[in-house]
């Protein structure tokens, strides 16, 4: 993951040079990554998508949302109209820093929804597969926190529905290996943000609980090898993201880390040691820690005492935070 995941340049100059791409071909990438494009595609193929316009068409609260974004940078919620120009204004720069590219539109905005998403397998050969959603509401600064699967919101019939939206997307951009698409979810009713179009942060959570392995997938897929069988939900998965950063502001926070327990009670994916420093330039993330179990109150709990075992010395994180979220009872009725 990362930005030149969903570069279609970098794409193709991977092909150009004899290699494999394991990833979208370029031109999906470049369907799916510009959001506008997206949206109206969607529509095209009967994918209920939120309201785009001018902001007086649109009305208030809207999003001015980056067109080439992703990862919650260029996006902001403007409930006021005083308050629009200074909002396309912070938007523009960030994005234009973000993504050398400062096109923003406006998207109504919908009061506390939940975000979910459908993770997707494409092969060369038309078999589009969808492996279940993750809720993903629990974020700050327009990016994910916590993670789960299944969702707690969402039933069979509307896992089936959102799945086959995703999945109908996917085949109108000619999709090829793993994506994400993300939705806004408001009660029962779904509308489709945008297609992901590299492996996610989130997704041994799916891998738990489908007991599959998406990277293994990826490069079978670029190995142009088919996908089939079922696809079975077992259990319950949680990850949360453990980031240096401050717990009270969120802000990103630099250092040494002078020591580090982490928990072997449950899956963890990291890529930083005791002595290594976290810098400025890059995603203050330290590690993952993704918990299963047959029930969703049990996975919460082995999250929770892994947490409680976790330290981590010499650099500000988001460990106290994160304690207090899985045992917070609004967070544990989902």
């Amino acid at each position: 993951y990362g930005f030149l995941a969903e570069s279609a340049a970098l794409a193709e100059a991977v092909v150009a040079a004899g290699l494999t791409w394991i990833g979208p071909p370029p031109a999906a990438l470049r369907a799916g990554g510009d959001k506008l494009a997206a949206k109206e595609t969607a529509r095209a193929a009967g994918v209920p998508v939120l309201p785009t316009g001018p902001p007086e068409e649109i009305g208030f609260p809207l999003l001015v949302k980056a067109a080439a974004g992703g990862g919650g940078r260029g996006m902001r919620i403007v409930r006021d109209p005083a308050e629009l120009d200074e909002a396309v204004d912070a938007a523009r720069r960030e994005a234009k820093a973000a993504f050398g590219d400062d096109t923003v539109f406006f998207e109504r905005y919908l009061e506390r929804t939940r975000h979910v998403e459908i993770q997707l397998l494409a092969d060369r050969h038309g078999t589009v597969l969808a492996f279940g959603e993750r809720d993903c509401s629990i974020q700050r600064r327009h990016q994910k926190v916590l993670e789960e699967a299944p969702s707690p919101a969402v039933g069979p019939e509307l896992r089936a529905a959102m799945s086959d939206a995703a999945v109908a997307f996917a085949r109108a951009i000619a999709y090829e290996s793993a994506g994400t698409a993300e939705f806004v979810l408001d009660g029962d009713a779904f509308y489709f943000l945008e297609l992901n179009a590299r492996i996610q942060v989130e997704h041994p959570v799916t891998e738990l609980v489908t007991g599959g392995d998406l990277v293994r997938a990826q490069l079978r897929i670029a190995r142009g090898e088919p996908r089939d069988g079922d696809v079975v939900l077992h259990w319950h998965a949680v990850e949360v993201r453990l980031y240096a950063e401050d717990p009270r502001t969120f802000l990103p926070q630099a250092g040494r880390i002078e020591r580090l327990r982490l928990p072997s009670s449950v899956r963890v994916d990291a890529g930083v040691a005791e002595d290594d420093d976290i810098g400025t330039s890059y995603d203050p993330m330290i590690a993952k820690l993704v918990a299963h179990a047959p029930t969703r109150a049990e996975a919460f709990d082995l999250l929770a005492g892994a947490l409680r075992e976790t330290e981590v010395g010499g650099v500000t994180t988001s460990l106290p935070f994160l304690r207090l979220l899985v045992s917070h009872p609004v967070v544990r009725a989902g």
